[in-house]
């Protein structure tokens, strides 16, 4: 369900589109089918929208993009940029899982594809928050995983042709996804795509360390207690919490948010520890 740690990426991501009288859209990375919780993201999206928080076009699922990766990938295999591989993390084992050479000990049935990933690697971009970040793909990814042996496309193929085709300019999300966007970028690069630009905001840790989301910290948001939610998660955005002193339901508190948002006030560091009842009470300061 939607928690403290979803609710601090999808308000400060729909903050900085409205900032720049931007479009805010919203798409389900629902691609690892059989992890999936039945009905886990519809909920999700409802709960975004009893908080105000709706996409401002239809929300893109991307269980039905599968011709469009595919599309890409025969593009990547047809051009020498991709290449089936057998490996299995077993194979890789001895390199920490960097994949520079096929070392597999069998053919498998149904091989993973990877990207091929040349000497001239070395990725520089500048976060719109988290400044300019390098990333040498060769030393430390190696040719990376598109499509998986199981047959489920890989996060960094899928997201790449959807925020072209999407129109995407600017990406928001975590900061866990950092390490990803030089693969993103070479990916781009491979299929002759825009580079948006990108802004990866604060992570929520729980008392651990751990991201929200791997944590049984993350209760999920109650309605009750949804506008002390959201004026938590305005206080760990690093705005004034006067602001929204005077909202006495969600929407008020959500258009308080959009008249006072200052994207220079944003938290520019990679993590933020979350207060012991997140979501439901205060930030942790």
């Amino acid at each position: 369900m939607l928690h403290a740690g979803s609710l601090l990426a999808a308000l400060g991501s729909w903050l900085l589109a409205r900032h720049a009288h931007g479009q805010w859209l919203v798409r389900v990375e629902d691609l690892d089918r059989p992890r999936e919780v039945p009905g886990a993201a519809r909920a999700q999206l409802q709960m975004a929208e009893n908080l105000g928080l709706c996409s401002d076009a239809p929300v893109l699922w991307q269980h039905t993009r599968h011709a469009a990766y595919q599309a890409a990938l025969t593009r990547l295999l047809e051009t020498g940029l991709a290449f089936q591989c057998h490996c299995s993390r077993a194979d890789l084992a001895a390199t920490g899982g960097i994949h520079h050479r096929c070392v597999a000990r069998r053919k498998r049935p149904d091989p993973a594809v990877r990207l091929k990933v040349g000497g001239d690697s070395i990725v520089t971009f500048e976060d719109g928050l988290q400044g300019v970040r390098t990333q040498d793909v060769q030393a430390e990814v190696g040719d990376f995983v598109l499509r998986r042996a199981d047959g489920c496309w890989a996060y960094q193929l899928a997201v790449v042709v959807d925020d072209a085709d999407q129109g995407i300019t600017e990406v928001v999300r975590g900061a866990d996804l950092l390490d990803s966007t030089p693969r993103q970028i070479l990916l781009q690069r491979a299929l002759g795509l825009p580079t948006p630009r990108y802004l990866h905001l604060p992570l929520l840790l729980d008392g651990s360390g751990r991201k929200l989301s791997k944590s049984d910290a993350a209760q999920p948001l109650d309605a009750a207690h949804a506008l002390e939610a959201m004026r938590t998660a305005w206080r760990q955005l690093g705005q004034a919490p006067a602001a929204l002193a005077r909202a006495h339901t969600t929407h008020a508190a959500l258009e308080a948010a959009r008249q006072h948002f200052d994207p220079a006030r944003l938290p520019a560091v990679p993590a933020l520890y979350a207060a012991p009842h997140h979501g439901l009470g205060d930030a942790a300061d």
